[in-house]
């Protein structure tokens, strides 16, 4: 049961939030909960949508995308965010078993995805306060001052999704995956 109200249908979400659901529905094919759930503000599922729709057509892979959310989900111990990012790791990222349990204790079975995963643990652990040796290690690995900027803002987006389903206790609506067994 959550903390605030989940609507059970696009038609009971506010109206401002019900295009951007919709939009959701035609592009995944269904709405999650944690879209409903945000949904309780038009304007939080407007900026939640924004930036996860920005990121998208950024310099990042969706495969490096979604190692960092699973870090970033391990750290914050956010059961639904593991649970929604394995499946879409799996399935759709094409992450394999061995590199999403990898992602999950803060590295990567890929080289230079792995420097960009650590960078990701940096942050987190750090709240931000990464050192110039941090910064250094994942440029000497390839990435750019375009995705390093793009790291950063991939952390902040899974923290925001992170701490909505911790805060509100999001029901998992995708095969389950906790925390504790990385």
């Amino acid at each position: 049961m959550t903390r605030i109200s989940l609507p059970a249908s696009i038609d009971a979400a506010p109206a401002g939030a019900q295009p951007l659901l919709e939009a959701v529905k035609k592009q995944i094919g269904s709405v999650p909960n944690l879209f409903r759930l945000t949904a309780n503000s038009p304007a939080g599922l407007e900026g939640y949508l924004g930036l996860s729709g920005a990121l998208a057509k950024g310099a990042l892979d969706a495969q490096t995308r979604e190692r960092i959310a699973l870090a970033v989900a391990q750290i914050n111990g956010c059961d639904y965010c593991l649970s929604a990012h394995t499946y879409i790791g799996k399935n759709l990222a094409k992450l394999d078993d061995a590199e999403i349990a990898a992602n999950r204790n803060g590295r990567s079975t890929d080289e230079k995805a792995d420097a960009a995963v650590r960078f990701a643990v940096a942050l987190v652990q750090n709240r931000g306060q990464v050192s110039e040796d941090d910064v250094k290690a994942v440029k000497a690995a390839g990435y750019g001052d375009a995705e390093l900027v793009e790291i950063v803002a991939h952390v902040a987006l899974s923290t925001l999704t992170n701490y909505l389903n911790e805060a509100f206790d999001t029901p998992i609506d995708f095969p389950a995956v906790h925390a504790a067994a990385a």
